[in-house]
């Protein structure tokens, strides 16, 4: 397989998942203001670095489900960049609405992604997922600093390009790791 086809498998586990807790669970998630976002993204990727230093997982969930929940939940934080935070039911996002959402957003990551490998020649394959779990936590770190700062950067990328860059991080490490 080659890395576009790679991409769509991981998405599609990613969005799977994605669709079957939107039919447990509606889309609770539109609630989270975007720094409760980040720090569910922050969460996992703090788990997986925890598990590779420390070499013991207590909870029976590997580090392919983590980073499944980091592109999901990079991709929930695009959502709620464009929609907003729901103030109530009357901001309800149905499953139809969500999934076309979160096919925009994989797309937009993918488009991205191609372009950045292509300029790249796929260093990415040479990394360590360790080095892509630094990464990642590096993209949270700056997200946090703009959230802190109200959104506003002045030279740097924005909200949205730490998420997208998440995203493919994210989808590489599942590659590597599958």
């Amino acid at each position: 397989m080659n890395t576009s086809q790679e991409y769509d498998q991981v998405i599609k586990q990613c969005r799977d998942l994605f669709a079957a807790k939107l039919k447990d669970y509606g889309a609770s998630w539109r609630i989270f203001r975007l720094p409760s976002v980040t720090d569910q993204i922050f969460i996992k990727a703090n788990r997986i670095r925890q598990f590779q230093e420390s070499g013991v997982m207590k909870i029976d969930e590997g580090i392919l489900d983590e980073f499944i929940g980091i592109i999901n939940y990079s991709i929930i934080a695009l959502i709620q960049l464009e929609l907003g935070v729901a103030k109530d039911d009357k901001d309800k996002l149905e499953l139809e609405k969500a999934l076309e959402l979160y096919d925009k957003y994989s797309q937009n990551a993918k488009s991205l992604m191609e372009n950045k490998n292509h300029d790249y020649s796929e260093a990415w394959r040479s990394m360590r997922v360790s080095s892509i779990v630094d990464l990642i936590l590096v993209k949270i770190m700056r997200l946090k600093n703009i959230e802190d700062n109200q959104g506003k950067v002045f030279v740097s990328e924005g909200e949205d390009a730490n998420y997208y860059d998440i995203i493919n991080y994210g989808v590489f490490a599942s590659i590597k790791i599958q």
